[in-house]
């Protein structure tokens, strides 16, 4: 049987060579001095840069970066959905989630996997209550998320960014969402906006079996709601209702953030509609 000689003969799946290097030392996920590795306290989150309007041919669109992780997110439409969808008068959503080939330790596959077609789900479920769904009825509203590269908290900067795009595209909607993810490793220890180290911070380090897990919240700051909740992990009820709390107050400083984004892309825009009118007048 004749092979395929136009193949490349390369391994279909590749991984960095520190996965497989044997460390001399337990990973700590506090320093002596009660630090985090990059020197960040447990309640505090990375340095956000978030930009809106940085894809020309898409109607709205958002990067953000926080420090390694970096997402970026595109809208398109509305548009008229297809003769085989139900008829509704409200308008639909979705979102199309990808982490890209090389933004992972391991090599993502460049088909769309359960994982990545589960949290596009979860961020379509979290929009659907902050977008005026009622104002483009029998339309559907089309979002792509694709992760360049992912150091922790890819999901949390994911809805945030896909927010912000939203609201770029000049959809109506009642507030804007906000993720902000938790790493509980115990009862007492709490880390938010883990890194994806401290995302993975193996449970038999300490030796203790229960509340360890991870949280991710999508909240509404103006509204003060949240749209969503995902957890991974076991966490009591009464610790996990501390850590949606410590959530809510990580959206609540980011929100600021997204407030000036959002300013900043409108001035911009502006300068431009001012821009193109004066050329149509000469």
């Amino acid at each position: 049987m004749p092979g395929d000689f136009k193949r490349i003969p390369c391994p279909q799946e590749t991984f960095q060579p520190q996965l497989y290097c044997k460390s001399s030392t337990k990973k700590q996920l506090l320093q002596e001095n009660g630090k985090r590795a990059d020197n960040r306290s447990l309640d505090e989150i990375r340095p956000i840069f978030l930009k809106a309007g940085v894809v020309s041919q898409a109607r709205g669109s958002a990067y953000i970066e926080a420090c390694n992780t970096k997402v970026i997110c595109a809208v398109y439409g509305p548009h008229e959905v297809q003769r085989r969808e139900g008829f509704s008068m409200q308008g639909s959503l979705r979102c199309e989630f990808k982490y890209a080939t090389f933004s992972c330790p391991g090599r993502r596959q460049h088909q769309t996997d359960s994982e990545e077609k589960q949290m596009g789900l979860v961020i379509a479920q979290a929009l659907q209550p902050a977008i005026c769904l009622h104002k483009f009825p029998k339309s559907q509203l089309d979002i792509f998320v694709t992760v360049l590269q992912n150091d922790g908290s890819a999901f949390a900067a994911a809805l945030t960014c896909a927010s912000v795009a939203v609201a770029d595209a000049g959809i109506e909607m009642y507030d804007v969402v906000i993720g902000c993810s938790l790493r509980q490793a115990g009862e007492t220890t709490s880390v938010l906006d883990p890194t994806i180290t401290e995302d993975f911070y193996s449970r038999s380090v300490d030796g203790d079996a229960s509340n360890h897990g991870s949280v991710t919240a999508a909240y509404l700051p103006s509204l003060n709601q949240l749209s969503a909740i995902q957890q991974t992990g076991e966490i009591e009820p009464e610790v996990a209702a501390k850590c949606l709390q410590k959530c809510i107050e990580g959206s609540v400083r980011i929100f600021p953030v997204v407030s000036q984004c959002l300013i900043k892309a409108t001035k911009r825009k502006a300068q431009k509609s001012q821009q193109t009118a004066k050329k149509d007048d000469v």
